[in-house]
């Protein structure tokens, strides 16, 4: 038994040191900075979540934080509206567009594809969380090539308060379920998430724009 222990607490201490030498990789920016872009145009997310209106809400919130990021993005909901008018309203369909026909459309020096992989919340016996994970890419509409990519996490559980016994645990997971459900939770916590993933700044992060007054080196 003292034998199994050590092997698996080894185990814990090599996976960790992975995880933590991977997230210290750098990114390399190099065709970023070299192709520099101005204007994003941000295509209606792929989602994988089990919420129907994931979709919506989080392209809803993507404009703040790449704007003040300091690039022009289009108005996500003028671009919905244009790609429907031309038959095109699924976002596994959206995404199957050629660069050289959104470049030529809509003349965007780059383009976001996103993806959700996780939105909503659930209930874990003596925790009710809030969750919502999600990814991009970033790639240019000049060479095709990608420029950047990335994934954010938020959860509402990041602020629960765990000194309290079984039974209160219990109860505030109840009502934090039901509260979180009619209150639509998911659509403020994608709100964090969008910023964590396309704000920029940090490591391995997006670099800021050519409108940003804060200029990478």
């Amino acid at each position: 038994m003292k034998q199994l222990i050590h092997v698996l607490g080894v185990l814990s201490i090599l996976l960790l040191v992975g995880c933590a030498s991977q997230s210290q990789t750098a990114y390399d920016y190099t065709q970023f900075k070299e192709e520099n872009p101005l204007s994003i145009l941000v295509l209606p997310p792929l989602n994988d979540s089990l919420d129907v209106n994931a979709g919506y809400s989080f392209l809803s919130q993507v404009t703040y934080p790449l704007a003040e990021s300091g690039y022009y993005v289009f108005p996500v909901a003028v671009v919905n509206d244009l790609l429907k008018h031309n038959g095109v309203t699924e976002p596994s369909d959206i995404h199957a567009i050629p660069l050289e026909k959104l470049r030529e459309i809509f003349a965007a020096d780059a383009v976001v594809y996103l993806k959700i992989t996780e939105y909503g919340t659930s209930y874990k016996i003596i925790a009710s969380d809030t969750r919502v994970t999600a990814q991009a890419r970033l790639v240019s509409l000049k060479t095709g090539e990608k420029l950047w990519e990335g994934a954010a996490t938020a959860s509402t559980a990041e602020q629960q308060n765990t000194n309290q016994g079984l039974l209160g645990m219990l109860v505030v997971a109840v009502i934090d379920q039901i509260a979180n459900t009619l209150t639509e939770k998911g659509h403020e916590v994608a709100g964090i998430t969008s910023v964590r993933l396309l704000h920029a700044g940090g490591a391995n992060r997006l670099l800021h724009g050519p409108r940003s007054e804060i200029k990478e080196h």
